[in-house]
């Protein structure tokens, strides 16, 4: 087995490197262990905009990227520790992920920390949740990769993830809310997640009873990373034109009237957008719904779509920021 080393916490950079080793590097079995900036990593069949609070996640600065394999959303900070194996596996089904489990389960044991693996893919103290995982096959082979809650901030947890779904009517897998806690809490001895990084580390390979080696990403390795993650992580149409096709109902009361909208979205691309209410205004409210359509179901998209138009035409009393509040949805019902 062969340690990739990794020091980026860049997350598109971090999904980038598995698919390029997943792709590229046929030769052994490969552990990686990483870190992300803060980040909400959504599974490949979700839908990116049902599971994540846009609005939080952008006033925190908090990434939103999507990888290659199912499963829930997941948050990473600094404070969180992914751990990856990619095996040869000509069986094209899921491999049973007690395999990749049982060694952290087991390493943790050796800290005093009793955690079990529960339902499908989670591992858990006292039934409270501190790591997701996943598999995504490749050509015989498989890539499994999991999380590992240590130190993170759960209340960001709480609030990036917290998405009203009520507004939201979508045909994408849906993430599962749970309990969560830290690893830390649970430890008799603290020690820092550097510490236990490089513990985990030598208990997986003692546990595999391999020698340990190392390979260190050379400069053409990263430059095929790099263009991995130009291509396909770093890009809208991924992240979010990825999404199943979604329906978006917003009903807000202003002083101004009331306001129902209906948005349908296709491919991250607003298909049909229909605005009903009580509120006045002088010009055909079609023109304005004309005005969405084939536009991207994205903040930054939408707000020079809303700041092109004589909004006060259409909608009397509406001021431009509550116009947006109403399409991104961060008015409550």
């Amino acid at each position: 087995m062969i340690y990739i080393k990794n020091d980026s916490f860049d997350p598109k950079f971090n999904l980038a490197l598995e698919e390029y080793v997943l792709k590229n590097f046929h030769n052994d079995t490969y552990f990686l262990l990483w870190q992300d900036n803060p980040t909400v990593v959504v599974g490949r069949n979700q839908n990116t905009i049902e599971e994540v609070n846009l609005d939080y996640a952008n006033q925190n600065s908090i990434n939103i990227v999507r990888r290659l394999s199912g499963g829930g959303a997941v948050y990473h900070d600094h404070g969180n520790l992914n751990f990856t194996f990619i095996v040869k596996d000509d069986s094209h089904k899921d491999k049973d992920f007690k395999t990749f489990t049982i060694p952290v389960i087991m390493a943790l044991e050796k800290l005093g920390v009793k955690a079990d693996f529960t339902g499908r893919n989670d591992i858990t103290i006292n039934g409270m949740k501190f790591s997701g995982n996943a598999q995504y096959h490749y050509k015989g082979y498989v890539l499994h990769h999991g999380t590992i809650l240590y130190n993170s901030d759960l209340n960001i947890v709480a609030n990036v993830l917290n998405v009203k779904k009520e507004k939201i009517e979508s045909k994408g897998i849906k993430s599962i809310k749970s309990r969560v806690t830290n690893v830390y809490e649970h430890l008799q001895n603290k020690i820092d997640i550097d510490t236990f990084k490089e513990f985990l580390k030598s208990y997986i390979f003692e546990y595999s009873n391999l020698h340990y080696k190392q390979h260190i990403l050379t400069s053409t390795d990263i430059n095929n990373i790099n263009e991995i993650m130009k291509s396909r992580y770093d890009t809208w149409e991924w992240t979010y034109g990825s999404s199943p096709a979604f329906t978006v109902r917003n009903t807000v009361k202003l002083p101004c009237g009331l306001f129902d909208l209906r948005i349908n979205v296709l491919n991250g691309t607003i298909d049909n957008f229909r605005l009903y209410g009580d509120y006045f205004g002088i010009e055909d409210i079609s023109e304005l719904e004309e005005a969405f359509k084939g536009r991207r179901y994205d903040i930054d998209e939408i707000e020079d779509v809303v700041k092109s138009l004589d909004l006060s035409s259409y909608v009397s009393g509406i001021t431009v920021d509550e116009f947006i509040d109403i399409i991104i949805n961060k008015q409550p019902l």
